[in-house]
């Protein structure tokens, strides 16, 4: 595998992950406001879940390199 290819794949891997993130935090920050929260606290829950999709994705990356090596 060249080192273009690993470029490209490790750039739409972490592409899906902020997908990911952003979809989480959409929906933590939608099911907050459905349960009555106000737009502060919606935002809130959202930002918190979307950090912690963004962390655990870090933590499990470092995880699988310290493995794999």
């Amino acid at each position: 595998m060249n080192i273009s290819t690993k470029v490209a794949v490790t750039l739409l891997a972490a592409a899906n992950v902020v997908i990911i993130a952003l979809i989480v935090g959409w929906a933590a920050g939608h099911l907050a406001h459905r349960d009555g929260a106000r737009h502060s606290q919606a935002i809130g829950r959202a930002v918190i879940a979307f950090g912690g999709t963004l962390t655990l994705a870090a933590t499990l990356t470092l995880t699988l390199l310290q493995v794999l090596q």
